[in-house]
């Protein structure tokens, strides 16, 4: 359990498959953490053998988050703090940084068992999609418990 670079977690699924395979992997920005969070992480954990969390680089979560007007620049913590937090809670087993705006290339080199999103993505509109049905991969949707998110919480904290 930790962050790990791409060729780290490759050695280490290749050399353990019993220990990580099925492998259930998801990604996002992951800013700041709630509860959705941590129950949508429990609920793809319960997916399979092991999961990976994929966690946007700064530069990628500032690509795809562009400034709103009167909100602080996103991401809020940094993608290192982001990844340590995620790394040390008990569904994840390893948590790994990306830098493109989506994880197709990490789908493509750990070829998952399982993709996961939450239920609010539908599978069609996933650019991850394709790539996971490329190698027979399935796309799984969890179910979101609690409807939140960053931005809603940083709209409660500004006046």
């Amino acid at each position: 359990m930790g962050v790990y670079t791409l060729e780290q977690l490759q050695t280490m699924i290749a050399a353990y498959p019993g220990q990580w395979r099925p492998l259930v992997f998801t990604n996002g920005c992951f800013d700041l953490l709630h509860v959705g969070h941590v129950r949508y992480l429990k609920a793809a954990r319960s997916l399979g053998q092991s999961l990976v969390v994929g966690i946007n680089s700064d530069h990628s979560v500032k690509t795809i988050k562009p400034p709103q007007t009167g909100f602080p620049p996103r991401p809020i913590i940094d993608e290192h703090q982001r990844a340590e937090i995620l790394a040390s809670l008990k569904p994840v087993d390893g948590a790994i940084i990306f830098s493109e705006t989506t994880a197709m290339p990490l789908i493509e080199a750990l070829q998952p068992e399982i993709y996961a999103k939450g239920g609010d993505y539908t599978p069609s509109p996933l650019p991850e999609a394709p790539a996971v049905r490329a190698y027979g991969g399935q796309i799984e949707l969890v179910k979101v418990e609690i409807p939140t998110s960053s931005t809603a919480i940083i709209q409660r904290i500004l006046p």
